[in-house]
């Protein structure tokens, strides 16, 4: 059995991220799931949670806002309603969409509270994403 299994994510816009990797570990609607080649063939819905990626070379982050995984023994793929790589994380924009469900959601009135609630959690999964791999960075390279 090899040592790594095909990692792709895609969302409706492109291809996110595609290559081999050691595994996978997602949070599923029901609990973490911890994926190495060879895995059970397995379907199941995403939450909006850090995907973590771990490679040779070490692990990477992606934050992932919900959608579904399907594994099979050798290939893992994740269709999202959207993902994003670190590098591409807008830190300014993302504390300003919290900022916003926060104040949405504190002054009520006519909104969508779900919508709010979900706004919140992508916008805090992002600079949770982008803090971790900044930190890593700043370890890596004092």
């Amino acid at each position: 059995m090899a040592n790594t299994i095909r990692l792709d994510i895609v969302t409706p816009d492109r291809m996110v991220y595609s290559a081999d990797v050691n595994m996978v570990i997602a949070r599923a609607t029901d609990g973490d799931l911890g994926i190495l080649p060879g895995h059970a063939p397995l379907i199941a819905g995403l939450d909006i949670w850090p995907l973590r990626i771990l490679k040779d070379e070490g692990e990477e982050m992606l934050s992932l806002c919900g959608g579904f995984i399907e594994v099979r023994p050798q290939k893992v793929t994740i269709l999202a309603s959207c993902a994003e790589l670190p590098a591409e994380i807008d830190t300014d924009r993302a504390e300003a969409a919290k900022e916003r469900a926060e104040i949405r959601l504190k002054d009520g009135g006519d909104i969508d509270f779900h919508r709010a609630e979900i706004a919140l959690k992508r916008a805090v999964l992002r600079l949770k994403v982008a803090q971790a791999v900044n930190k890593t960075a700043n370890i890596k390279n004092p």
